[in-house]
């Protein structure tokens, strides 16, 4: 018989988000057991992806590509340095190599309310910080991978 879990908004699990996690279940396979939740800490102020970095050679040239070809509608231009466009939902960032902070590999962008914070948070848990913190345009941004290696922007609102 599985374990009785205690709902997920109850007061023993407050700031405690409760994640279920695919499995069999009832209904799905007529097996009668429930799937595992694991539970993940909320912060206060959660981090989330505010866009997905492109480097591009040529802003203009892929705006044009990504609206002809995917129908995304472009949301904000600054000259030839940057774009955003709406992914659906997603916000895809084009730099152009003068504001390409990844050296050339496109990456998942954070916002969080404060960077250096989280690159301490980063770093304990086993990221690397392969560029500081720096003020760009129009944000305060560093360059950081996790501990499988993939390149993340965390950034915050000047």
């Amino acid at each position: 018989m599985a374990p009785t879990l205690p709902p997920p908004h109850s007061s023993s699990t407050r700031g405690v988000r409760h994640t279920r996690l695919p499995g069999r279940g009832p209904g799905r396979t007529g097996c009668d057991h429930r799937p595992e939740e694991v539970e993940t800490p909320v912060s206060e102020n959660p981090a989330r992806i505010g866009n997905v970095l492109h480097p591009v050679a040529d802003v203009s040239a892929a705006v044009e590509f990504y609206g002809t070809v995917f129908g995304f509608a472009t949301k904000f231009v600054d000259g030839a340095r940057y774009a955003a466009l709406d992914a659906g939902g997603t916000t895809l960032a084009l730099a152009s190599p003068e504001e390409d902070v990844t050296n050339g590999v496109p990456a998942a962008s954070i916002k969080v309310a404060d960077v250096p914070s989280a690159l301490t948070a980063l770093l304990e848990a086993g990221g690397t910080v392969v560029r500081a913190p720096e003020e760009g345009p129009h944000e305060i941004r560093a360059v950081a991978r996790d501990p499988w290696g993939n390149t993340v922007v965390v950034y915050a609102s000047r």
